[in-house]
């Protein structure tokens, strides 16, 4: 069975909008801050590591709109790999190697999981990972943490039907502005 693994860049109030450049009060609001090197490579090894993208329609645009004409390891990987995207809207996507998923969103990402043997990551996709949290599909959260308050924005965790556990196994600052990797595991 496949791992979910929900990656995002979130500011110390939670905000994970548009941290690259998006129409936000605060586009763009990540490259403020220096990630350093550890930051960077924490990135791509968490990225090399990844046996398939999931992702919500929004983010599959954005990346779609980005990722085919970069180049570099990073983008290699992103490209190649398989690309799962949850829309009742998308019908053909252009990104090579991706499968929209229409149906029931947990039977779908369940179905996913079962037929994975490595990991899922999820970046970006709000509104899909409040629902694979709200329903337990998620079994690992990375949170790039970056040193800001931005006071307004969509928020990474909602208001869900029940609490659930998680276990810190991972912290570690990168670059010189502050900002800190966190890794969490579902504690089931």
């Amino acid at each position: 069975m496949g791992k979910l693994v929900v990656t995002e860049f979130v500011s110390l109030d939670g905000v994970m909008e548009s941290p690259g450049g998006e129409d936000f009060k605060y586009p763009g609001w990540s490259f403020a801050f220096d990630r350093g090197e550890d930051g960077n490579l924490f990135k791509l090894e968490e990225t090399l590591e990844s046996d398939a993208l999931l992702i919500g329609r929004t983010t599959y645009e954005s990346f779609a709109g980005a990722w085919p004409s970069r180049e570099g390891e990073f983008a290699d990987r992103f490209n190649s790999m398989p690309k799962y995207v949850v829309s009742s809207t998308l019908e053909d996507p252009e990104w090579n190697n991706t499968t929209v998923l229409a149906g029931n969103v947990v039977e779908e990402v369940s179905r996913l999981k079962e037929q994975t043997d490595g990991i899922v990551q999820v970046p970006g996709s709000l509104r899909l990972v409040q629902e694979l949290i709200e329903n337990d599909l998620v079994d690992e959260l990375h949170l790039m943490v970056f040193p800001v308050v931005l006071g307004t924005g969509r928020r990474l965790f909602g208001e869900t039907s029940e609490k659930s556990d998680w276990r810190l196994t991972s912290s570690q600052p990168v670059g010189p502005d502050g900002v800190l990797v966190l890794i969490y595991e579902r504690s089931r």
